[in-house]
């Protein structure tokens, strides 16, 4: 359909044509009513005769014009047009990834690590606001990026990827292959960016769209694609069964850490990917504030074999731990000081923790738990005891135990979701209750559950299974009963914001807490009189905050502690489960003659700076909270024996004699330092 200068739709007069696509034509309009510029999308007229793809476009549509980020497009309206339907957005100036990566003229042109690790910094801030609402792209490539003449970049066509339908087949690999209805054996996605889920025709849930975000991040670094093929056929064949070639084989100086995350996002196994995309923004970030996190070495000659080392980025150990003291829940009295908390700590592994929850007697602690790697499941620990015990139940998180010590259980639990179950303590087989539940709780009385599940780009709360008492377009992360059982806390987050809310049985819905960054887990008092919740106001590291239960809201800090801290539960005698996240800057080594990779890591904040030409001395500096106010200069062999502290300042370089490091100052001066590997003085080069 083509439309004149001029031509109304509705409120929006038509000023022209900006291009046209497979989706549609898109035109610049003035919304008359605003004074505003707008963008219309006028889509196929295929849609118009439908019904069902027109009811699904309408649903998709509203979903994403709830995605209030300024890493995603904003959708204004929908309508309809002589029978087509149509979507307002905001209008953007600028240009798309694609238009960025190939010009028109010339080859393609991949962009320098930082630039390229800024942009998808933002990518993935965008991604984790959808997905916290349930949403998943499923067709992320870069003609659905747009990058901002200001330099913001936005997400195209949130919630309309998963709508095109293609009669083109697998013609190319420019092909997209997507359907109507999310139904297992539909194929959806760009070939060349479809995660191997996508290819099987398999459901695919937020970690799909890590992996598109992963083959993008190889292609703006490289400036090839991931898995570009002849065909169509063989792209699939190469998604499921290739890995792309190493980035560091590009001849670019690609910081080793950035390429791990590439291949941590491309890994084939969505359970090896990163799990959620706030995880993955955070290694980036973090990537990105530790300047010069690893060094591109020199390459020796091409007849000699290199030995393959990595500042590895992040590794995350999550500590459960409990703490009492003046978590006890008795008042200190007028003018007393509260004693100090006191911590036991029940997990030493890597790993992340995904819920923890009291048994009834107050000594068992059940968690689920990935640890170095491997698919979530739940395990079992006593205070006392630093031994741990699997339930035997892979790919199960834990939602809930009963007063009766009855488990409720996501089977199967993907980033947002899982299939309700429950499950005695003492072992035996689920009885799956509900389909796509985020999270679930027990009633006091440990015979009933309340729900929160997640659906045409809603959160709703079901007390019992199967009622909606409310529901929100905002994201809800977590559902605890009170004491008596007569309220319902949620944590309730939107574009930004979050707040605790307080719902009674009928639904009705009074706010106790607003104006957060982010909130995440809640628990009550066993008084009943406070809720404690964990929350951010800075939009970085998370506390633990109180808020009393009734009355005029009154909030105060319980615990701040450096590094991620989350209330996971409170026990009947007032101790507190606190999971907290410790992260560790690793370097990973393949030293020669070895089949695998070592951690050579020191301290807490390692950053590669030179290896020798045999790949047996690797000289780094430590930066991390543990190394203190200096930025001190290790020497380590690879073979693993203990580190040599040779002195301070950034190390840049190895001789090639390995006798000597050198190094600038800190603060930098207009002088480099030489520090001697073995017996010697350091001396200083000034610049005169």
């Amino acid at each position: 359909m083509q439309l004149a200068e001029g031509t109304r739709l509705g409120p929006y007069q038509v000023l022209a044509p900006i291009g046209a696509g497979g989706m549609g034509e898109v035109y610049r309009a003035r919304d008359t009513r605003l004074g505003r510029e707008v963008a219309i999308k006028i889509l196929p007229a295929a849609y118009s005769n439908d019904p069902e793809r027109l009811q699904r476009f309408e649903q998709e549509a509203r979903a994403a014009g709830m995605l209030n980020h300024p890493n995603i497009m904003a959708i204004y309206d929908i309508g309809t047009h002589d029978g087509s339907p149509y979507v307002v957005s905001e209008l953007l100036e600028g240009e798309t990834l694609r238009e960025l990566l190939a010009p028109s003229a010339g080859p393609a042109s991949p962009l320098p690590p930082r630039k390229a690790t800024d942009y998808m910094i933002q990518l993935a801030h965008g991604l984790a606001a959808a997905h916290q609402k349930g949403i998943v792209h499923r067709d992320l490539k870069p003609e659905n990026i747009f990058l901002t003449t200001e330099g913001r970049l936005k997400i195209l066509d949130f919630g309309l990827a998963k709508l095109a339908q293609s009669a083109a087949g697998l013609a190319g690999e420019e092909t997209a292959l997507t359907a109507g209805l999310t139904q297992p054996g539909v194929v959806l996605g760009t070939m060349g960016y479809m995660s191997p889920e996508q290819v099987r025709g398999k459901p695919a849930d937020a970690r799909s769209d890590i992996f598109s975000f992963g083959a993008i991040l190889y292609e703006m670094l490289s400036g090839g694609r991931a898995f570009r093929r002849e065909s169509g056929v063989e792209t699939m064949g190469a998604i499921l069964k290739e890995d792309p070639p190493e980035l560091s084989e590009s001849g670019r100086n690609i910081p080793p850490g950035l390429e791990r995350i590439v291949r941590h996002c491309l890994e084939k196994n969505p359970e090896e990917r990163f799990q959620s995309a706030r995880d993955l923004a955070f290694h980036l970030e973090a990537l990105s504030t530790q300047s010069g996190v690893s060094v591109a070495l020199p390459v020796p000659d091409k007849g000699r074999a290199l030995p393959r080392f990595a500042a590895a980025g992040l590794a995350l150990a999550a500590m459960i731990l409990v703490a009492a003291s003046f978590f006890a829940g008795r008042r200190v009295g007028a003018g007393a000081k509260a004693p100090a908390p006191v911590f036991q700590r029940l997990t030493f592994r890597n790993g992340r923790v995904m819920n923890a929850r009291f048994a009834p007697d107050g000594q068992t602690v059940l968690y689920g738990a990935s640890w170095e790697g491997k698919p979530v499941e739940i395990f079992s620990a006593r205070f006392g005891n630093p031994e741990w015990r699997s339930l035997v139940f892979s790919r199960t998180a834990i939602a809930a135990v009963s007063s009766s010590g009855e488990l409720a259980v996501l089977l199967d639990r993907s980033p947002k979701q899982g299939t309700l179950a429950r499950v005695p303590m003492t072992g035996g087989a689920p009885r799956e209750l509900a389909e796509e539940v985020y999270h679930a709780d027990w009633h006091p009385n440990g015979n009933s559950l309340a729900v929160i599940r997640t659906g045409g780009g809603k959160s709703r709360v079901e007390y019992p299974i199967g009622k909606t008492i409310y529901e929100t377009f905002n994201g809800i992360s977590d559902v605890r009963f009170s004491p008596k059982g007569d309220r319902i806390t949620i944590s309730e987050n939107s574009a930004g914001r979050g707040s605790i809310a307080v719902l009674d049985l009928a639904g009705n819905r009074s706010v106790l807490s607003d104006g957060w960054k982010g909130v995440e887990t809640n628990a009550w008092k066993p008084s009943g009189d406070e809720v404690w919740f964990t929350a951010t106001d800075t939009g970085l590291g998370h506390a633990i905050y109180a808020v009393n239960a009734s009355g005029a809201p009154k909030v105060r800090l319980v615990l701040r502690m450096a590094g991620p801290t989350v209330l996971e539960d409170i026990a009947r005698d007032g101790r507190a489960l606190i999971t907290h996240y410790n992260y560790r800057s690793i370097i990973m080594g393949l030293p020669p003659g070895e089949a695998k990779e070592h951690d050579l890591s020191w301290l807490d904040g390692g950053v590669l700076a030179a290896l020798s030409d045999d790949g047996k001395t690797l000289i780094f500096n430590e930066a991390g909270g543990a190394s203190g106010t200096g930025y001190p200069i290790y020497l380590r062999k690879t073979d693993g024996s203990d580190a040599v502290r040779l002195g301070e300042g950034t190390a840049r370089a190895l001789s090639p004699d390995g006798k000597w490091v050198i190094a600038i100052p800190v603060p930098a001066r207009s002088e480099l330092i030489l520090e001697p590997t073995g017996a010697g003085e350091a001396k200083t080069l000034k610049n005169e």
